[in-house]
């Protein structure tokens, strides 16, 4: 390929995309060398230049179809709220302790964190779309057992099968949005997902409300959980019509295919794309891909081993600085949005509001999804125009203030701990004001982590070089579903032991910690191509400017 049709494309790093017309974006473009030795150039686009067309109508819909999985996501992570105040002695015919309330929801979270790597290496070998599918296939399987248990200990196993899917689809829809989107709409197409989670919340606590308000206590918990088999089933479908993402058709072998799916994505001939585009397009993912694997070659010869690929790619993340660096602030990031307590109020919202005397905890705790649902539209909105960094440096701050309000209002609420309601938590005496102080603290700081750490986190895979972005994507994952698995274990047991005001008060001092570090370490990478986002690391200050 020759230089003049380098271009035409955007870098293999940045995902099949839509291709740009030399005519009239060639001023825009500048070459740096591939370093293959062959004279190919590789392409950048010059920021807010290059990708600014609109995203096609088949990218949409491949995002709608991939994001069912964040709806299941969001799902079965709210669900949990409305059924642990519902169960009353459905489980093994008592009621459940704080401790029966905590493993039901933490094992979600540890089977999230166990197979989120081990989904990383399944994602290269098998595909994309493969992973999905089997994480439908344990969705539909977790919520049917939740649904039948007789046992805590059953009601255990399926939420621990769900949070397999979870871990799983968790991971590798973000990375299949990212490896098809447009530079430019990136960000707004993986925060799609984002809504899809949010959605999901917003949902199950419907469900919750509907089901907890309405149906017998004997099965309306069975019905929350099992529903969440039903879209699951709707993507199995949808797969069908779905394609693998091109960069992953291109290492398989399958250029053919690739090519086919790139002249979708790019919109076809209905955005002008000639074939010679789309072949200059694909020509520079087989570059890379012959690249990564001639990289992976050398560095066995240097070594003299014949080591397996992933390990490998293992070796390439920890021994290469800026993979080094994207892994550690994809970590930090990733465990930033679970260490602030932030799930806490999805696992326990009614157990909370229950606490404080909302004599409906289901409905308040609905008020909480909507104004999670409500803000990470306006972060669809934001994200690619104000860019990752600033807008966490902006919402972080309004987390840190929502949780002093809280700690404040429940500095006002006089547990009891002789007395246990229906659902099994401490009652409450609150002062005239403080259950709606809390309400509304809660609400500050829901709205600030749906702008911010609720959907940066997940543009990790903007940090990774092509090489070892999957299997550093699934690792800073599964410290996501790590965090997640400490807050969803600790919660109720800090609540009882630091009091609900201290809590919250940890959680402040977490988010301030996290915010000095995004401060110092965290680059701007919108309207970036892939590689380019990469590149920021190998500067001795990591990027930032």
């Amino acid at each position: 390929m020759n230089g003049n049709d380098h271009l035409n494309v955007i870098s293999s790093q940045q995902e099949p995309l839509l291709v740009a017309d030399s005519t009239s974006r060639g001023d825009d473009l500048d070459r740096g060398e591939l370093g293959n030795g062959d004279g190919a150039g590789d392409v950048r686009s010059a920021p807010g230049k290059l990708g600014n067309e609109s995203a096609s109508l088949f990218i949409w819909m491949l995002t709608f179809s991939a994001g069912i999985s964040g709806l299941l996501f969001g799902y079965d992570t709210g669900v949990i709220s409305a059924t642990l105040v519902s169960i009353g002695t459905g489980l093994s015919d008592r009621t459940l302790t704080s401790l029966d309330k905590s493993i039901i929801t933490s094992c979600t979270s540890l089977f999230a964190l166990l197979v989120s790597p081990s989904a990383s290496v399944l994602a290269d070998s098998l595909g994309r779309k493969r992973v999905i599918l089997a994480a439908d296939v344990l969705f539909v399987v977790g919520a049917l057992i939740q649904a039948l248990s007789t046992t805590i200990f059953a009601m255990v196993i399926g939420r621990s099968i769900v949070g397999a899917a979870v871990g799983a689809a968790s991971f590798v829809v973000p990375l299949y949005i990212a490896e098809l989107s447009p530079a430019a709409h990136r960000g707004r197409l993986i925060t799609m997902n984002i809504v899809f989670i949010t959605l999901g919340q917003v949902i199950a606590y419907i469900v919750g409300w509907v089901f907890g308000s309405y149906a017998s206590q004997e099965t309306g918990w069975r019905w929350m959980v099992g529903l969440g088999a039903l879209p699951a089933a709707v993507q199995m479908v949808l797969l069908l019509f779905m394609p693998e993402s091109p960069r992953w058709l291109v290492k398989a072998g399958r250029s053919g295919e690739a090519k086919a799916v790139i002249q979708k994505v790019s919109g076809g001939n209905q955005l002008g794309t000639s074939s010679r585009l789309v072949d200059a397009t694909l020509k520079t993912i087989e570059i890379e891909v012959r690249e990564e694997e001639a990289a992976r070659r050398l560095s066995s010869r240097r070594t003299g081993r014949n080591s397996p690929a992933w390990v490998e790619v293992m070796r390439e993340l920890f021994a290469v600085r800026r993979n080094r660096r994207a892994l550690a602030i994809a970590c930090l990031l990733q465990g930033l949005q679970q260490l602030c307590g932030f799930n806490s109020l999805m696992y326990f919202s009614a157990t909370i509001f229950t606490l404080v005397g909302f004599p409906i905890p289901t409905l308040t705790s609905l008020v909480v999804a909507v104004t999670n649902f409500a803000f990470t539209l306006i972060a669809l909105g934001l994200i690619d125009r104000v860019g990752r960094r600033r807008i966490l440096l902006w919402s972080i701050p309004f987390m840190i203030g929502g949780l002093l309000l809280a700690a404040y209002g429940f500095s006002f609420v006089q547990l009891s701990s002789d007395s246990t309601n229906e659902a099994g938590v401490g009652t409450a005496q609150p002062a005239q004001g403080a259950a709606f102080i809390i309400l509304v603290s809660i609400m500050i700081y829901v709205a600030g982590y749906a702008i911010g750490l609720g959907n940066v986190p997940w543009m990790q895979s903007e940090l990774f070089s092509l090489g070892v972005r999957s299997v550093g994507s699934g690792i800073s994952t599964a410290t996501n579903w790590g965090a997640n698995f400490v807050i969803g274990l600790t919660f109720l047991l800090l609540m009882d032991v630091l009091t609900p005001t201290w809590t919250f008060v940890l959680y402040a001092i977490i988010c301030g910690i996290g915010y000095g570090l995004i401060w110092r370490v965290y680059p701007e990478t919108a309207g970036l191509t892939l590689e380019d986002a990469a590149t920021l690391l190998e500067d001795d200050n990591w990027g930032v400017r």
